[in-house]
């Protein structure tokens, strides 16, 4: 062979060679640091052996190709030793010293080494990583199969109407109960696939330049009144056609920025929902109406003796007018003692809506032309800032829908989290109905103390609050509300007794006057915001012990607690478990944590559970892993950095979860990602530095420290721990056992570069669940753009629909005027989600 030849030849081997050198570099130290904190000595072995299989390709030995094919079987041994046939963690492990062996068998590097035999024991070890990767596609170790009850529960009483919706769905959650369950069944698994978009409007209400950065479009419409009710993130009301999604009015608050230049510096913003209330649901002569179940403890309610019926709307609605209505009008009455049934807010909105706003009042509309309802309040709003003292723009407001009553209106509010020591109080305020009056309000600072404050005064500072909708059983006579903490998250050495008993945890209020009932702490002295996220379920359950009155809660640390809601005794078993000690220096931690036995937790991570695309960002992830404090779930924050996982994010969060009351069965979803929470002294942190988002670094000023925050991440921008991130799951309520759980959704939206490639890993998913008696049930909230449908005997998924943005909002149902059942979802999409943002609606029926 001439010796150009022969030099043209050597080169790839060469080129080969330094590539594997450069590899083997790579995993050697990497490895070597990996070893110095205690971690795995795979990498360090394999990139030592690989930077050998370099300098003997540089030789052009044989021995180059039998070497690597000793690593790549060797590589293949640990990754079934460390993770089975898990085709997620396995293939990643393998894959990339798989591809590099096959290009190593192509001429131009093979021939020159002059090795038969290195290349059939090559062959080989690729041949087996095949088989492998092969055989772990009949593998998903994250999967549970089984089958919920395909029937109605034996005991013929147990389905309570006022936890059911119907034709319409006239409360955030379905009905006060919050199950968000309805007993429509026109789709069911056999007919779902034909399911279509028939309808899809734009709202105009879009996230521009000066948005917060966690804008999003959460909002759950109502339908009720033959109109669909739907708030957007700027807080603009809209009434829609049910059938068409054609606009039947408008109304826009014209929010203020509350001094500030713009909406930029805001940590969110978003509306979740209206409340609406007909006053023909309270009066005892009315002719019954469709509203559903939402005010059922009120149909009883007893006549006054001097009622009587008038015909006063143009739609022939009869209210009974008790003559002492006529004191509003002209001051006097016959009998104080008699109630009045109507006000003049009911003669002139007697159906109405309350909207929440970002800027913190609360409107009441009419439910028929969107006007302000003048008599309500000053000119139809309250200003809930009122008694609240001073608060960075949009630092205070009521993200969720108000709940309503016969007589009252509730709603708590969002506080900024981990800004200050200093934040505005968590009250939870009951207003008239009919008037806007404050009537009581519940401060977890002075919680014996119920009755309105007077001008000038100034509710407790920092306390608890309550940002997720309340939950109401009006027969009981009690209000679920799902507390959460006092500011900062992450350092409690300075919160006052009320706040260790009252954060964290359920708290049930007297509907009266709101003095509390009872109270159950899911999380003692939180120092992960594992605040209570989600609106209360109510639901009677049957047990051995015959139909209890139940309420379900969901958690960010993954247990369902279930309670007696009337006096909050356990109904299913509640352990306090021994959880990681050792606070930051000033602090402290409980000694035990509750945990419910029925739960979706994960299991507590290990170095093996660390994952990424390639050995080397798993490699990177590995060494974070051993960086960090981490000795299970309720790691306290620390100065080093600690794991929090479940994350902040939570395994549920204001999605909640929804309930079969016939079935007695749950469906939800369930997230899984680390985060990490790392705590910065104050002499540390400059003056003004901070994220208006809540991740990055939390100023908490007033605390010896400010806290860094996010997910525990690679270095490609993928999470650390293994998939799957994100499931959904059918649970026996009766057995209290989780019957199946898969993983949901796909990377279609998330991949690097836009890529549309869609594995299904299971990602996360923010939004609420929908169930319905048709046995199918609906989510809309993972990373990737669709409504998904699923048989919620198996979880089989059935129906997927792409959204044209990201669907972090809860689907709905019921029946339209032509007789058609419906689905409607908001696709708006979530800032620091990171799904596309839009403004839209749509909706979904089957063939006429």
């Amino acid at each position: 062979m001439k010796e150009s030849t022969r030099d043209h030849c050597k080169w790839p081997v060469i080129i080969a060679g330094l590539v594997l050198l450069i590899v083997g570099l790579v995993l050697a130290v990497g490895g070597g640091k990996l070893i110095s904190l205690g971690g795995s000595a795979y990498y360090l072995i394999a990139g030592l052996s690989i930077i050998a299989c370099g300098i003997l390709f540089i030789l052009r030995r044989g021995a180059a190709l039998w070497l690597y094919a000793l690593v790549l079987l060797a590589t293949l041994g640990w990754a079934l030793w460390e993770v089975g046939l898990d085709w997620w963690q396995l293939v990643p492990r393998v894959a990339i010293l798989c591809l590099i062996g096959i290009l190593l068998l192509l001429p131009w590097w093979r021939k020159p080494l002059h090795s038969r035999g290195g290349s059939l024991a090559l062959m080989a070890s690729i041949s087996a990583a095949i088989i492998v990767a092969i055989a772990s596609q009949f593998s998903d170790p994250g999967t549970l199969k089984g089958s919920l009850a395909t029937s109605s529960t034996s005991d013929a009483d147990i389905v309570n109407p006022a936890q059911v919706a119907g034709d319409d769905w006239p409360a955030y959650g379905g009905t006060n109960a919050g199950t968000h369950y309805s007993s429509l069944n026109q789709i069911t698994p056999d007919n779902i696939g034909e399911l279509k978009e028939v309808w899809r409007i734009q709202t105009g209400d879009q996230a521009g330049s000066n948005a917060p950065p966690e804008i999003t479009n959460q909002n759950t419409p109502l339908k009720v009144n033959d109109s669909l009710y739907i708030c957007t993130s700027h807080s603009r009301a809209m009434a829609l056609s049910p059938e068409t999604g054609k606009t039947l009015w408008e109304f826009d608050p014209e929010i203020s920025t509350q001094g500030a230049d713009d909406f930029s510096s805001w940590a969110h913003m978003t509306c979740r929902g209206l409340a609406y209330y007909n006053a023909a649901n309270y009066s005892s002569n009315a002719t019954p109406n469709d509203d559903d179940a939402t005010n059922v403890a009120a149909d009883s309610a007893p006549a006054s003796d001097t009622a009587m019926s008038f015909n006063i709307f143009d739609n022939n609605d009869i209210f009974s007018l008790d003559l002492s209505f006529l004191s509003l009008m002209f001051g006097t009455t016959e009998d104080s003692s008699t109630p009045a049934m109507l006000s003049a807010t009911d003669v002139m909105c007697p159906r109405r809506l309350y909207l929440p706003t970002a800027d913190a009042r609360l409107i009441a509309l009419n439910a028929d032309t969107g006007e302000r309802c003048a008599n309500f309040g000053d000119n139809g709003e309250i200003d809930l800032t009122n008694n609240i003292g001073d608060f960075a723009p949009g630092g205070y407001y009521s993200t969720s829908p108000a709940t309503v009553t016969e007589n009252l209106i509730i709603l708590g509010g969002h506080v900024t989290d981990n800004s200050s020591t200093d934040e505005p109080s968590g009250v939870i305020r009951a207003f008239d109905v009919h008037t806007g009056e404050l009537v009581w309000n519940w401060d977890s600072g002075n919680p014996d103390d119920t009755v309105p404050l007077a001008e000038g005064e100034t509710y407790t500072r920092n306390s608890p609050n309550v940002w997720a909708p309340i939950s109401v059983d009006e027969e009981l006579g009690l209000v679920y509300l799902p507390m959460g903490n006092a500011t900062p998250d992450q350092y409690g050495a300075d919160r006052t007794e009320n706040d260790e008993t009252y954060s964290a945890g359920l708290v049930a209020l007297n509907l009266d006057d709101g003095q509390v009932e009872w109270v159950y702490q899911f999380v003692h002295h939180d120092l992960w915001d594992m605040d209570t996220p989600a609106q209360p379920v109510l639901i009677d359950l049957a047990t051995n012990d015959g139909t209890q009155p139940a309420v379900i809660q969901p958690t960010k640390q993954g247990s369902l607690y279930i309670l007696n809601r009337q006096t909050g005794e356990p109904l299913v078993p509640i352990e306090e478990v021994s959880v990681p000690q050792g606070a930051v220096e000033g602090d402290w931690t409980a000694e035990t944590q509750t945990q419910s036995a029925l739960n979706l937790l994960p299991p507590p991570l290990t170095e093996r559970d660390m994952w990424g695309a390639s050995p080397f960002d798993q490699m990177m992830c590995r060494i974070q892993f051993n960086s960090l404090r981490y000795e299970g779930q309720y790691t306290p924050p620390s100065l080093e950095g600690s794991i929090i996982y479940p994350g902040n994010v939570g395994v549920m969060n204001w999605g909640g979860v929804a309930v079969d009351p016939e079935r007695q069965a749950l469906f939800t979803g369930a997230k899984y990602l680390a985060f990490v929470s790392t705590l910065i002294p104050r002499d540390e942190v400059e003056e003004a530095q901070g994220s208006a988002s809540e991740q990055g670094l939390q100023p908490n000023e007033g605390a010896p420290y400010a806290v860094e925050l996010g997910p525990l991440l690679s270095v490609l921008g993928l999470p650390c721990q293994a998939p799957s991130w994100g499931n959904v799951a059918g649970i026996d309520l009766q057995n209290a056992e989780v019957v199946w759980q898969h993983r949901n959704g796909t990377t279609r939206d998330s991949m690097p570069f836009g890529l549309p490639i869609g594995l299904k890993v299971g990602v996360p998913a923010l939004g609420g669940p929908l169930t319905t008696a048709g046995g199918v049930s609906f989510l809309s909230g993972t990373l990737d753009q669709y409504l998904r449908g699923y048989d919620i005997t198996t979880g089989k998924e059935l129906y997927k629909a792409r959204l044209p943005a990201g669907g972090q909002a809860t689907p709905i149902t019921y029946t339209g005027a032509d007789g058609r059942q419906y689905v409607v979802v908001t696709a708006g999409g979530h800032g620091t989600f990171g799904t596309k943002m839009g403004d839209y609606v749509i909706g979904y029926a089957l063939p006429e």
